[in-house]
């Protein structure tokens, strides 16, 4: 049998040759100096035994101090110390015993193993992304929300075994941790990247469900529209914030501009008229694949002209805090109302619904709201003459939205009811 100092100091010569263990196993050293361990064995084939080899792998010297997870890299690696090389010639033993071939045990083995992690979870709900229809910066950041939130859990298992109760557990952490709206968001995400597994046949059946028992649901209604006095009260509180002053900024232009969250903390400085307070946000961008246009009140416009001798230079009006090259995603917006202890009785999504309930209340009409709103008017001839004609009216409408806005933070009692009429009139 061989000692590692044997296989240690084995020196290259003319030709390969080879140094005997037994049983089968010896390390072949070629002229080039490298060593490798083969499985001499005898299989029988058509009647008759036939004699094969086996390659196993390269020698290696057991490295000193070398920590379990290192060894494990190694061997996976397929390079083993004599200890590990006699452990695999019994592998091979085993599989001769049962007339399988090793040699071609291992390819097969090895295809197997590619086939599975062509179908990780990963691959999958990557290969789900691509088909979504949404920019380039919405697709980002929903990747991102998966590599924080579920890949550390199952990114790398095949999709086969990811299973329900795991899914299920993980929604569970997230609703605690991350709070039940992104916990849902997740759960959606989740339902589509399986419903394409199943409809590809990678699994056999969508393992992702409503779970409404199972789940925890938010306790308030976070959409309801707030009334002036916590509108004011959630002003004040945005005022006082001592967090990122980008995140702040993203607020108010949310509130003044009734934009759609996502719309706000992804917008990019060349969408910006400031000379003209025009906003301008790309078909790509928008969720019904149109371009919007919305004049800015006053406020806003000071507050980007301030942003922009800060952030001017850069592609986002509101960069990550990680990775500056990046947007600020809608997390940001969410802690710091955690912060601000809103959490469960307000949203970022509700800053609409408040809006439009407000300006319809203040007899502003319709058309305009819905405009700003961006709602997709499914008369043609109608949208032609409301985009034409209503564009200086709902500037007005907006001025007078980020006039009670500021009213209303300083706490002043103004409910002008019929300013809309007079709007209108």
């Amino acid at each position: 049998m061989l000692t590692d100092t044997q296989c240690r100091t084995a020196k290259p010569k003319g030709k390969p040759y080879k140094l005997t263990d037994g049983k089968g196993l010896y390390l072949e050293v070629s002229p080039g100096g490298s060593k490798l361990w083969r499985y001499r064995f005898e299989l029988k084939q058509d009647g008759r035994r036939k004699e094969s080899t086996a390659s196993i792998g390269e020698y290696a010297s057991p490295p000193a101090g070398e920590t379990p997870e290192e060894a494990e890299i190694r061997r996976a690696g397929r390079r083993y110390t004599l200890g590990e090389a006699r452990d695999e010639r019994q592998k091979a033993r085993a599989l001769v015993k049962q007339g399988i071939n090793p040699a071609t045990h291992r390819k097969a083995e090895k295809a197997k193993q590619a086939l599975r992690q062509a179908v990780t979870f990963d691959a999958v709900a990557d290969e789900w992304l691509g088909l979504q229809d949404w920019s380039d910066v919405t697709r980002s950041r929903r990747r991102a929300t998966l590599a924080r939130l579920v890949f550390p859990s199952f990114g790398s298992l095949p999709v086969r075994d990811v299973e329900a109760p795991a899914i299920l557990a993980m929604l569970k952490r997230i609703a605690e941790k991350n709070g039940v709206t992104v916990m849902e968001e997740t759960r959606r995400t989740l339902h589509g990247i399986f419903e394409l597994a199943a409809e590809t046949f990678r699994v056999d059946s969508n393992p992702v469900h409503r779970w409404k028992t199972a789940l925890p649901t938010s306790k308030t209604k976070q959409k309801r529209p707030l009334n002036t006095d916590e509108i004011g009260q959630l002003m004040r509180d945005v005022t006082g914030y001592a967090g990122r002053h980008e995140t702040a900024a993203a607020f108010r232009l949310m509130w003044w501009s009734l934009a759609r969250p996502s719309e706000v903390v992804e917008a990019e400085w060349s969408e910006f008229d400031l000379d003209a307070g025009l906003w301008r946000i790309p078909a790509e961008r928008m969720k019904k694949r149109r371009e919007h246009a919305m004049l800015l009140p006053r406020q806003a416009v000071e507050m980007l002209r301030g942003l922009h001798a800060i952030n001017g230079h850069r592609k986002h009006l509101f960069p990550g805090r990680d990775d500056r090259s990046r947007p600020m995603t809608m997390v940001s917006l969410r802690q710091m109302l955690s912060t601000l202890n809103w959490s469960g009785k307000y949203s970022p999504h509700a800053t609409r619904v408040t809006g439009s309930t407000r300006l319809n209340e203040l007899g502003y009409a319709p058309d305009w709201i819905e405009r700003q709103l961006a709602h997709v008017e499914q008369n043609r001839v109608r949208a032609t003459y409301n985009h034409a004609e209503h564009v200086e009216d709902r500037a007005k409408m907006m001025q007078a939205w980020a006039d009670l806005l500021d009213a209303w933070e300083k706490g002043a009692d103004v409910v002008p009811l019929n300013a809309g009429k007079r709007a209108n009139g």
